[in-house]
């Protein structure tokens, strides 16, 4: 029951559904989704673990920079099956249309930019 109550934790917050709706593209840096969420680094950081706690997202560093992508084929069922109820259920959801605008916005810009959330 632990993994079931993880994920639905993790799901109950909008900030932490507009995350995972962003990487359905692909990985982003923790500073491209701090740049779309427009949040303090920790506060972004947190819903991140939880995220990842409960097996929603992979995490891997390269140098200094912490990126996440959406579990994959890997992931257990439960996980699988949330992630894909989830991204179905909110495909359509309009207030959701202006973070894949902002998201491609946040693409163009160089990765120094973007990281200027730690300076």
């Amino acid at each position: 029951m632990k993994p079931f109550l993880a994920i639905t934790s993790a799901l109950s917050d909008p900030t932490r559904l507009r995350t995972l709706l962003s990487l359905r593209e692909g990985e982003l840096c923790l500073c491209q989704v701090i740049d779309l969420l427009g949040l303090s680094p920790s506060t972004v950081s947190k819903h991140m673990d939880l995220l990842h706690q409960a097996g929603l997202v992979h995490r891997r560093k390269q140098g200094r920079w912490h990126y996440f992508r959406l579990a994959g084929r890997d992931a257990p069922p439960m996980v699988r099956k949330a992630l894909q109820w989830t991204l179905d259920s909110l495909a359509d959801e309009p207030s959701l249309a202006a973070d894949a605008k902002k998201l491609c916005c946040v693409h163009k810009k160089d990765m120094e930019e973007v990281a200027s959330c730690y300076r």
